[in-house]
């Protein structure tokens, strides 16, 4: 009975076989014919080929199981006269009355079932999947479109192969990098290669017969092949291949040498302000490069002093080298003696560091980083009568506030969460500077508040109350009901053109000092940058020196002088200017020519070529600007259209030369025109 059943399952599973063999032919037909068809796309149609046949695999193998648990419900489905008594055949009868029903069920099927039932059960059971057939159509449309770009972008491409001589023999290359990238020479196949920059490749001929072939490369020079190879160093990208019918074309390119890099870690902010009992100070930098540093070094320049007295000293302090010649991280904790600051000193350093390229070295240096050790504060006179040893601290310029200011709102943009304590006192601090430096300036204009003092305590020491009586009290009331003869302005011994820059700057100073102590720094820039503006011009207003010239007629013959023969006179001509070609006239005629299929100016390639190497800097668009210029030069005459492009790109329009003729119009000009005899 088992032998009946399975005789059963057979029949149905070759029924649904045969009807799912268009659907697997259909996946697997289309991609084979287009492995064929687009010789361009053939990886990516072998890829789908690939898939397409594990599909039909696990589809196989699901209907093998499908078929095997299902069977008997779809034979109840199909045949009613079965009175859905078909799950009896998947059974072992043990008794004789299973026995007998199995018996008749299966002469009932004989007579009942045929060949036509079991193609409908497979037919209504097996649909067509659309989904796989989907994909296989996106895939196909995928790779004619690689094919179609691949064929309209340059001349039909061959396969890469092996660099055979058509008389005999083998191309090869042998590359030796720069001795100082450390790395090995090595020797390929014709392929393409990434190689560093600087590196000189070998072109070899194995086997050479009796034709010696020629190497062409991207930018049109041909090295001759022999028995010796052919040396070419290599700075730049390039492609190269044998000068015969349907050689293939190689890619060389070259990766360039990277300048190192330099990071301080340690201080994080570019002006990093120590606490006054400060001790000692973490510097933490870092050189990175591609092959090795030949040379790195802290080099740090410490000020001392004030006002016009200050002096400087260098010092320089070799890194350390680590085990990877590639990499130098240092980290030290440096203490204030050790460095030599003193309180009010600054201390500046960067680190510079170098590659170990022996004839194109790159070198690096980092920001300059500063390092202010504040000084303490000096002490009241009436507080003590011993002389104070401390200096006072140094009064900051205008460029050092704007700085001071930047550095604040950079430091606000890469920390958000920066506390707004910090941001109020680091604000006040600048506006504390600001004040001082507007108050030295004020000065000269007759001001008399202390440049150590409170500057406010005029302004806001009376807004409580009344002002109170008592001595020094006259002069306000003078300036209340009295006539003052002698004006602040007027008590410095400027003229008013310099004043009035000394009022622009201290205005500025005043608009500065305001967006700063109402913590808006941002608002803060531009007065600054106005109050510099004017210092700068008050430093170089005695320096300024204007040459002034005036109009210089021709010289005119004696004998006409006083004579009232102006024949001659008026014809003064100046020489004007022509506006400069910035592209060649060739270039401009290639790019005319290439819209049509004739003949081509002779040297046209020579002229593309040099436009191409001078004008496209990018290494990806040299090299497929050069290959159009090398189908071009082939006969490819669908490629003269991206040439043309490539070289559009390269043309710059002549600049525009506006041109100007003075004419006098005047009674006399108007009598004589036409009247001057002609000579």
């Amino acid at each position: 009975m088992r032998d009946e059943s399975e005789l059963l399952r057979q029949r149905l599973r070759r029924a649904v076989f045969v009807r799912r063999l268009p659907v697997w032919a259909a996946l697997l037909a289309p991609l084979l014919i287009a492995v064929w068809l687009l010789p361009a796309a053939r990886l990516m149609m072998l890829a789908g080929l690939l898939m397409a046949a594990l599909w039909v695999v696990y589809d196989l193998q699901r209907w093998r199981q499908r078929i095997h648990a299902e069977w008997t419900s779809w034979l109840n489905a199909a045949i009613p006269a079965l009175e859905d008594s078909a799950d009896l055949l998947a059974m072992d009868a043990i008794s004789a009355i299973g026995r007998l029903q199995q018996q008749r069920l299966l002469a009932r099927l004989h007579a009942v079932l045929g060949e036509a039932d079991y193609t409908a059960i497979a037919r209504s059971r097996a649909r067509w999947p659309v989904l796989p057939l989907l994909v296989m159509l996106l895939w196909l449309v995928m790779g004619s479109v690689v094919q179609s770009r691949q064929s309209s972008g340059g001349a039909p491409v061959a396969a890469q192969r092996s660099a055979r001589v058509a008389g005999g023999g083998e191309v090869y290359l042998r590359v030796v990098p720069p001795a100082y990238t450390g790395s090995k020479a090595f020797e390929t196949a014709a392929r393409d290669l990434q190689i560093g920059q600087y590196s000189e490749v070998y072109w070899c001929l194995k086997d050479a017969g009796k034709v010696l072939p020629a190497v062409e490369l991207g930018d049109g020079s041909v090295l001759q092949l022999g028995a010796e190879c052919v040396r070419q160093r290599v700075e730049e990208s390039l492609f190269w291949r044998l000068r015969q019918t349907g050689a293939s074309r190689y890619t060389i390119r070259v990766i360039p040498d990277q300048a190192p890099e330099v990071t301080i870690t340690e201080p994080t902010e570019l002006i990093h302000v120590l606490a006054r009992d400060a001790r000692s100070v973490q510097i933490a930098v870092s050189a990175k490069d591609d092959y090795a540093i030949s040379r790195a070094s802290l080099h740090m320049t410490l000020a001392r002093g004030s006002g016009e007295n200050i002096r400087f000293s260098d010092r320089e302090v070799p890194l350390p080298q680590s085990g990877n010649p590639k990499e130098r991280n240092w980290k030290k904790q440096w203490s204030l003696g050790e460095l030599g600051m003193e309180p009010g000193d600054e201390l500046y350093f960067f680190v510079r560091a170098s590659d170990n390229a022996p004839d194109h070295p790159h070198t690096t240096q980092s920001p300059t980083y500063t390092l202010r050790l504040p000084a303490p504060e000096a002490e009241s006179l009436d507080a003590t009568a011993l002389p104070s040893l401390a200096k006072p601290e140094t009064l900051r310029s205008q460029r050092q506030i704007i700085i001071d200011t930047e550095q604040l709102l950079a430091d606000m943009k890469a920390q958000p969460n920066m506390p707004p304590a910090t941001v109020r006192s680091r604000s006040e601090a600048i506006a504390n500077d600001q004040a001082k430096l507007r108050l030295r300036y004020g000065q000269f204009l007759g001001e008399e508040s202390s440049l150590f003092g409170d500057e406010h305590a005029d302004e806001h020491g009376h807004e409580d109350g009344p002002p109170a009586a008592g001595f020094g009290r006259d002069s306000s009331m003078l300036k209340e009901f009295g006539h003052a003869h002698d004006q602040e302005d007027n008590a410095t011994i400027f003229d008013p053109k310099t004043k009035a820059i000394l009022k622009r700057a201290l205005a500025a100073m005043w608009d500065a000092e305001k967006s700063l102590r109402a913590i808006t720094p941002k608002t803060a820039l531009p007065p600054e940058y106005k109050a510099l503006e004017a210092i700068k011009e008050l430093q170089s207003a005695e320096r300024i020196y204007l040459h002034r010239t005036a109009f210089v007629p021709p010289a005119l013959k004696e004998e006409k002088r006083m004579s009232g023969d102006i024949v001659g006179v008026l014809g003064y001509k100046r020489a004007q200017g022509t506006a400069a070609t910035s592209v060649p006239a060739e270039v401009r005629e290639l790019v005319q020519a290439l819209t049509q299929d004739g003949t081509l100016p002779a040297l046209w390639s020579k002229a593309a070529r040099e436009a191409i190497s001078q004008r496209i800097t990018d290494p990806e668009q040299k090299l497929a600007a050069q290959r159009a210029v090398q189908d071009v030069q082939d006969g490819c005459v669908p490629c003269r259209g991206e040439l043309r492009a490539w070289l559009r790109g390269t043309l710059t329009e002549a600049p525009v030369l506006l041109q100007a003729r003075s004419v006098s119009d005047t009674a006399f000009r108007r009598a004589w025109s036409g009247k001057e005899p002609v000579q």
